[in-house]
């Protein structure tokens, strides 16, 4: 299996055909693609619910950023399954169906073959911009378990790309996370004086 983590966005849908949008790093393991959601997940839920998920490929950041600080409600369309759902700004998606699972610590591997995809819109490129606001996503998600030095330094790191090449979207999911990290903050400091 390849060990480059490719940072995309996964639609599932609930058996009651609820959406759910979460950001994940994948791999591609020849036609396969793999998945390793933390347990437990409204996403591995769903996909051992449905055997179904859907790979969106997005440049729009905010969809990155809104997930991990509360933001989870974003357009949607059908995809080719009926048990599928992608993102209305998808550049591209994959629909998925689950070939086997297993288990690994804390995380559920998935291997899931892909029965459909489709482009929608070119792939121009990322800015660096695009790119710090997946990272700050990433630290965001992980707020629990790092250091605050290291959050620190890594975002102010980040806000060198954000002030150089962002543009009104960036800035925007870049303002969520600096929220996010300050909402965090207080609220484990005041964890902390209880």
């Amino acid at each position: 299996m390849n060990d480059v983590i490719f940072e995309t966005v996964i639609t599932t849908v609930s058996v009651q055909g609820d959406p759910h949008v979460a950001p994940m790093g994948v791999r591609y393991a020849g036609q396969q693609v793999v998945l390793m959601p933390f347990r437990p997940s409204v996403t591995l839920d769903n996909i051992l619910a449905t055997r179904h998920a859907v790979l969106n490929v997005v440049t729009d950041t905010r969809v990155f950023a809104g997930c991990v600080t509360g933001r989870k409600t974003w357009p949607c369309v059908p995809a080719a399954t009926p048990h599928g759902v992608r993102l209305a700004s998808a550049l591209s998606h994959l629909v998925l169906r689950l070939a086997h699972e297993a288990e690994d610590g804390p995380r559920t591997v998935l291997h899931m073959d892909r029965i459909d995809e489709a482009v929608h819109a070119p792939f121009i490129g990322m800015n660096r911009a695009q790119a710090a606001v997946v990272e700050g996503a990433v630290l965001v998600s992980r707020l629990h378990m790092l250091d605050a030095a290291k959050v620190d330094s890594e975002m102010a790191y980040l806000q060198i790309a954000i002030d150089k090449t962002a543009g009104p979207a960036e800035r925007e999911a870049w303002v969520w996370l600096q929220e996010a990290i300050h909402t965090h903050r207080q609220a484990t400091s005041v964890g902390a004086n209880a």
